[in-house]
């Protein structure tokens, strides 16, 4: 099979999109729609990434299930204006960052954007030295946005998400795992904020 050559496929139930791709592991994502991609090296047999798929179905399931109860409360929950959710994101970065300074491009307040992003609630961009955040965050509780800024800001230090990028986001927030769950859950529970 080529580089790029999408093929659909079903495995335990699940229906998916293959894709051929310079990557290590075989990566399974639901997207936002419900569809399934996967991607996998080419020398990975098909055998292969139809077990691995057939393993995570009860996976897709759960993953199906969120995103409906998602846009469950979406659409109860409307989203703020841009101008809103800016003024929100950008009060917040400025909070934390004190904290990140010395690790910001040129020492600089980073530029901070807001967007209509459906598969990410936030962003770091090296290059521009800016942080995008989702529009969806600003329906989120207070701490679970708090995380998502800390998290971004420490990726101007650790591009990734190595131990070294969980012990700085630990280091802020020691509690970031709670505050994380915060975004995996439709409705925040009573008296979380």
């Amino acid at each position: 099979m080529t580089q790029g050559k999408t093929t659909r496929r079903s495995a335990g139930g699940v229906e998916y999109a293959l894709t051929r791709r310079r990557v290590r592991n075989i990566n399974l994502r639901v997207r936002p729609d419900g569809s399934v991609a996967v991607s996998a090296a080419g020398w990975v047999p098909v055998s292969a990434v139809d077990a691995f798929v057939a393993s995570r179905a009860d996976w897709v399931r759960q993953a199906r299930q969120r995103l409906t109860l998602r846009r469950q409360t979406e659409e109860k929950t409307p989203l703020p204006a841009r101008t809103e959710a800016l003024a929100r994101m950008q009060a917040l970065c400025e909070a934390y960052y004190p904290v990140f300074a010395s690790t910001c491009p040129g020492g600089r307040m980073p530029k901070v954007a807001v967007r209509d992003m459906h598969t990410r609630w936030g962003s770091c961009s090296l290059r521009t030295g800016t942080l995008a955040f989702s529009l969806r965050l600003c329906t989120m509780p207070a701490a679970a946005q708090e995380y998502v800024v800390v998290h971004e800001f420490c990726h101007f230090a650790h591009p990734d998400h190595s131990p070294a990028f969980w012990a700085a986001v630990g280091r802020v927030l020691p509690d970031y795992k709670a505050r994380r769950a915060l975004l995996r859950t439709p409705v925040p529970p009573p008296g979380i904020e």
